[in-house]
């Protein structure tokens, strides 16, 4: 099982250290820990976790609600806000970054462990999904049939495309279908265009027969 790897962007130096040894403890790697929001996007052009844990008061012109729509928009890596209020316009405030979880502090380590574990869950339905209707799309794509009405020749057979061409209907078929061709002669065309050959076997068929 791969080791998923958190950032923690956290101003309080002590409440930061706490829970780096709290990650590592349920078997996390904690690569990066910074205390303000435009600490933790400069970071993030260097590394890319699986998911940041973010306090709402921050430092400097960031807070973490900004920088949490900032990350959402350049590089979709999952958030769990770190709180200690839990006030209704806090939180109507905090659902348009479209966080993976709330928790206010000072932090109950059961709550932590779980919020994080389902965040990464919901992480991974949601890429194994994007990942399934890729591949449906690109099936459906592959996938050609024939529908429609086809406009063609009733002397020489050709196909009028949707530039308005005429081509070969094994040229038209080939490009909007997944059929190939392999060519060969029917018997009434064989009498019309070698009659003497196929008067010649019809012949050795009767004689056969007798």
């Amino acid at each position: 099982m791969d080791q998923h790897d958190i950032m923690i962007v956290e101003d309080e130096v002590l409440i930061a250290a706490e829970l780096k040894e709290k990650l590592i403890s349920f078997g996390y790697s904690v690569s990066s820990t910074t205390t303000s929001g435009e600490k933790a996007l400069e970071l993030l052009r260097q590394v890319k976790p699986d998911l940041i844990l973010m306090d709402i008061q921050l430092k400097g012109k960031l807070d973490g609600i900004e920088t949490a729509r900032l990350i959402q928009e350049f590089h979709q890596i999952p958030v769990i806000f770190l709180t200690a209020f839990a006030d209704r316009e806090f939180i109507q405030k905090a659902k348009v970054c479209t966080p993976f979880g709330y928790l206010i502090k000072p932090v109950d380590i059961r709550e932590l462990h779980s919020t994080i574990e389902m965040a990464l869950y919901k992480v991974k339905m949601e890429r194994e999904k994007d990942e399934l209707i890729a591949k449906l799309q690109a099936a459906l794509k592959e996938n050609k049939v024939l529908k429609g009405l086809i406009p063609i020749c009733a002397n020489c057979k050709k196909i009028r495309d949707d530039q308005g061409y005429w081509e070969q209907i094994e040229k038209y078929i080939t490009e909007h279908s997944r059929a190939k061709f392999s060519h060969g002669i029917c018997p009434d065309c064989s009498k019309q265009l070698y009659p003497e050959l196929m008067s010649a076997i019809d012949e050795s068929h009767d004689l056969e027969k007798k």
